[in-house]
């Protein structure tokens, strides 16, 4: 579970763990911009993305890989459900916090460019938006986490990150962190028009 700030760098931590390590990345901002063509972000659009991040999570747990939750947990109660979730399929739940200034979070949000990967499916956030995130976010209290500085380069983040989980007993006491097997990707949730023409008012998934 990732928790900060937007604009900490929850996104680009995952990306580049999930590149390091035998990870599932389940990218809420991908899975949205994947259904939804202008997305919303309104409550029924949100309670469709996390349904479908739920499922993908358990599934994957089931299958025995780690997954990184990629969305930004808020409210205590939705970490609380997260880790029952993990809990029920025999996983270990762990809370990464990116910590960082406000200051510093903002003016990074001001500078994304959809052209790079990892802006590509961020939401549009301006000052207001992003005061009012910042001011429902739900601090952990009485919960387990890793502190990680949302200001260092990934190398030290990692550095960081392992020596805490081989202290949980979460990560091998070796040097070796990196994932020999092939990892999946986000499911196809529409095809590819180099596939031929799409109807684009069908969805190969359907979320009851």
């Amino acid at each position: 579970m990732l928790y900060g700030f937007p604009g900490a760098g929850k996104s680009f931590f995952a990306r580049q763990l999930t590149d390091q390590l035998q990870v599932a990345h389940v990218h809420g901002d991908r899975i949205r911009g994947e259904l939804f063509d202008t997305p919303r972000y309104d409550k029924e659009e949100n309670e469709v993305v996390a349904q479908l991040m739920d499922y993908m999570t358990v599934e994957f747990l089931n299958a025995g890989l780690s997954v990184v939750y990629d969305v930004n947990a808020v409210r205590a109660s939705q970490r609380r459900m997260l880790r029952d979730m993990a809990r029920k399929a025999h996983a270990e739940p762990v809370l990464i916090w990116l910590q960082i200034d406000t200051e510093t979070a903002f003016s990074r949000l001001s500078a994304r460019d959809r052209r790079r990967s990892d802006d590509k499916y961020a939401a549009p956030t301006d000052r207001a938006t992003f005061e009012r995130i910042a001011g429902a976010m739900q601090n952990p209290q009485n919960e387990d986490y890793i502190v990680v500085s949302g200001k260092h380069t990934f190398v030290t983040q990692l550095s960081a990150l392992v020596r805490r989980l081989r202290e949980l007993g979460l990560a091998p006491a070796t040097n070796e962190v990196s994932g020999k097997v092939i990892k999946p990707g986000l499911v196809n949730l529409v095809p590819a028009t180099a596939a031929g023409r799409v109807d684009m008012s069908r969805r190969n998934i359907v979320i009851r």
